[in-house]
């Protein structure tokens, strides 16, 4: 039996318009998907013939740990399979996809990364805010929310407003990454945002002033669809910095229908 091939495709924010054409033509191909808890259901329409197998892990609840993720890739491959690991956001951008790629590398298993729309960029545009617009924020940082050390070495080294402050998995740690910031010298007022569920139905956001951001009362998560196992929480991220304000004014006037 010859080895067959794995894809690790990004699925973008959720919306499955806002794949690639390399992603869409990858899962027309698969014979097995091994998707998480952030991918659309809706993109199971591009990959019919293909055998669905969820294998998503949310905060704190983890259905399957990242080994046994790569051991079942590795040996589906070895069984002659194309395998697509379909990926929320972009495989690279702390979504452990490179440690998936060091297991197929060691497995010697042929594998093709294909690139996603990052959430972290995506979300905040999809609601009208650039994370760097000249004259208020001339680069960003992306940092993870899920434990202190991810995002606090970073964070206490950042000038006031010398960035856009973008916190993937953060909307549990709102609060301790506000204090980090007041106490490194950020204004109060320096504009904020929680954006949750980009492009899905359950898309949520408020905007406001930083000094209230511990406060922001998130909406309920939605059910779970079925087969993907747990309930999850719709995906937020934090968008702090005066790019912020210029969400009202960039926000799409209407909906955009096809």
């Amino acid at each position: 039996m010859s080895v067959g091939r794995v894809t690790l495709v990004g699925a973008g924010p959720g919306d499955p318009e806002l794949l690639t054409v390399r992603a869409v033509k990858r899962l027309a191909e698969a014979d097995l998907v091994l998707y998480d808890a952030l991918s659309s259901p809706e993109a199971r329409q591009l990959a019919p013939e293909a055998r669905w197998f969820f294998v998503g892990k949310r905060a704190g609840r983890h259905s399957m740990g990242q080994d046994t993720i790569n051991r079942l890739i590795v040996r589906e491959a070895q069984r002659g399979r194309h395998v697509v690991r379909l990926k929320s956001g972009d495989p690279f951008v702390l979504g452990r996809g490179g440690e998936e790629v060091l297991a197929l590398i060691a497995a010697g298993i042929p594998f093709e990364v294909v690139p996603g729309v990052t959430s972290a960029i995506a979300a905040p545009e999809l609601a009208g805010i650039p994370v760097t617009h000249r004259g208020l924020a001339p680069g960003f940082v992306v940092v993870s929310g899920h434990a202190e050390a991810a995002y606090a070495g970073i964070l206490d080294s950042l000038a006031p407003e010398a960035a856009t402050v973008i916190v993937l998995m953060g909307l549990a740690a709102r609060a301790e990454i506000t204090r980090r910031l007041l106490a490194r010298g950020w204004p109060a007022h320096t504009p904020a945002a929680v954006l949750v569920g980009a492009t899905t139905p359950a898309a949520w956001r408020w905007t406001g002033p930083l000094v209230s951001l511990p406060a922001v009362e998130l909406p309920e998560p939605p059910p779970a669809p079925p087969g993907y196992g747990l309930l999850p929480r719709a995906p937020g991220i934090l968008v702090i910095g005066p790019v912020v304000g210029l969400a009202e004014t960039f926000a799409p006037s209407s909906p955009v229908t096809d």
